[in-house]
């Protein structure tokens, strides 16, 4: 079906969004104003995964890790994607479980002298997101700046691609401004990641680990990820364009994805995060083969009440497949909803502990003298 007319640009956008509808720029015909004609064509198997099969699986796998991790820590599994993907839902966790999670961080730190790792810097990032996330400061955690070693550049991008896609996706979550790291023999600039980024794409349009070889799937959708910010650049805009081309072409008969010779949930996961962060519906028909897309996969690794397997023929639940399967379904909901990106933070309240006790105990004063006044 094709729907043709004129709107202004970012309510076609939204438009596009709700119902799931792909929409082409044909023809700018006011540029002051923003408007755009347009071509909506409409998918016959977008609905195949609705919002509310999302929100189901959603507040079903949020109890499901909920229950299980009960005491998060400092940790790429049971720690930090957790804690994201449980906050940036906004679903029914109590506060004291974030505040928990903080003080063990602060604990962990401490005892660390500030130094997560030696060598790996993603450990500084993943923590810095996790905590952008419930609203507490990376630049002041138990007295460590936990943003300073991503001013480094030598030391950030000692792990290849890898360091530099977390180093951008950690300051740019907050909007943070990049350190001046005194003791880095090379300060690192937001430019600096980018080039390093694109640099080392692959001729075939996705990156890899190493920088060479075969291009990777989960390592080419985080780099779009950490590039989402800057495709007003047009190198940038470019490099996306050619590793969309590819994740396109790479994707599965099934609608999903594999890694490293594996079918897996993991890279599904991470290639519908890089769409939403990219403002590309995941129900763009560049993305489902034989009827099925990337949602449709997704949930057939799904087992209601036991969270997400990492393979097909695997033994129940996996922690760290429901845990990026989770958040990719948040990233999701929140790009179907019109919400802030995953990734974009800006919308986190920071609000301490002792803020929240203090309008607890304001509440409790109201509503007992209102029982006072009804006696």
């Amino acid at each position: 079906m094709i729907y043709t007319g004129k709107l202004c640009c970012d309510n076609l956008k939204k438009l596009s969004q709700l119902f799931l509808f792909d929409f082409t720029e044909t023809e700018r015909i006011n540029e002051k104003n923003n408007i755009l004609s347009f071509v909506l064509i409409s998918s016959a198997n977008a609905f195949a995964v609705s919002i509310d099969d999302i929100n189901s699986v959603i507040s079903d796998t949020e109890k499901y890790l909920y229950d299980n991790s009960q005491t998060p820590t400092v940790s790429s599994i049971g720690g930090e994607w957790l804690i994201m993907g449980l906050s940036r839902n906004g679903g029914d966790i109590p506060v004291g479980y974030y505040e928990n999670y903080y003080n063990n961080v602060v604990n962990y730190v401490k005892e660390c002298g500030g130094v997560l790792h030696n060598k790996k810097y993603t450990e500084y990032s993943r923590v810095i997101t996790a905590l952008t996330s419930i609203g507490k400061d990376p630049q002041n955690v138990g007295g460590y700046n936990l943003l300073l070693p991503l001013g480094d550049f030598e030391k950030t991008t000692w792990q290849g691609i890898n360091g530099a896609i977390w180093a951008l996706i950690a300051l740019d979550c907050g909007q943070y401004d990049m350190p001046y790291n005194t003791d880095a023999q090379i300060h690192a600039t937001r430019e600096m990641y980018v080039e390093k980024i694109i640099n080392s794409q692959l001729d075939d349009g996705g990156w890899s680990l190493l920088g060479s070889g075969e291009s990777d799937v989960d390592v080419t959708a985080m780099a779009l990820q950490a590039l989402s910010n800057y495709t007003d650049n047009s190198e940038v805009s470019n490099c996306v364009n050619k590793a969309i081309s590819f994740l396109s072409a790479s994707q599965n008969e099934n609608g999903g994805y594999s890694s490293w010779g594996t079918e897996n949930s993991e890279s599904c996961a991470q290639v519908i995060v890089a769409l939403c962060e990219l403002g590309i519906s995941p129900f763009d028909e560049r993305f489902e083969k034989n009827g099925k897309n990337l949602a449709d996969n997704l949930m057939s690794y799904y087992t209601i009440g036991d969270g997400f397997k990492h393979t097909y023929d695997g033994d129940g639940s996996n922690q760290m497949a429901t845990e990026q399967c989770f958040y990719s379904l948040v990233s999701l909901k929140r790009f179907m909803n019109g919400d802030n990106s995953l990734y974009d933070m800006s919308d986190v309240c920071n609000i301490s502990q002792d803020e929240i006790n203090v309008i607890k105990n304001s509440l409790q004063f109201v509503m007992m003298n209102l029982i006072l006044l009804r006696k």
